[in-house]
């Protein structure tokens, strides 16, 4: 699936953005809210590759695979996200003070 393949490549790229600002930031609370960013964007490459993988499945060592890459990063998107909720915050009250 070609939509699958876009979101593979988008997704990834997102992660690379993401972890490049991470290193570059100098607040504590803005490098870890751009870290949590770029998780997410690890949990979608994630998610959407087990998806791509789920649409060709031909034994079951490959469906478990598919099935676990898609679980993985289900959990990584929710439990960035969470992450990504607090830091923001914090993140605004630093750029306030500065």
């Amino acid at each position: 699936m070609p939509i699958f393949i876009i979101l593979i490549i988008l997704s990834f790229a997102l992660y690379v953005f993401y972890k490049v600002s991470e290193v570059r930031a100098k607040e504590p609370f803005l490098k870890r809210w751009t870290g949590t960013k770029a998780k997410m964007a690890l949990g979608s490459f994630l998610a959407s590759f087990g998806l791509n993988e789920l649409t060709a499945v031909e034994g079951r060592v490959q469906l478990w695979v598919a099935l676990i890459f898609l679980i993985y990063g289900i959990v990584l998107i929710i439990m960035n996200y969470k992450m990504y909720k607090h830091f923001l915050t914090l993140a605004r009250e630093e750029a306030q003070k500065n």
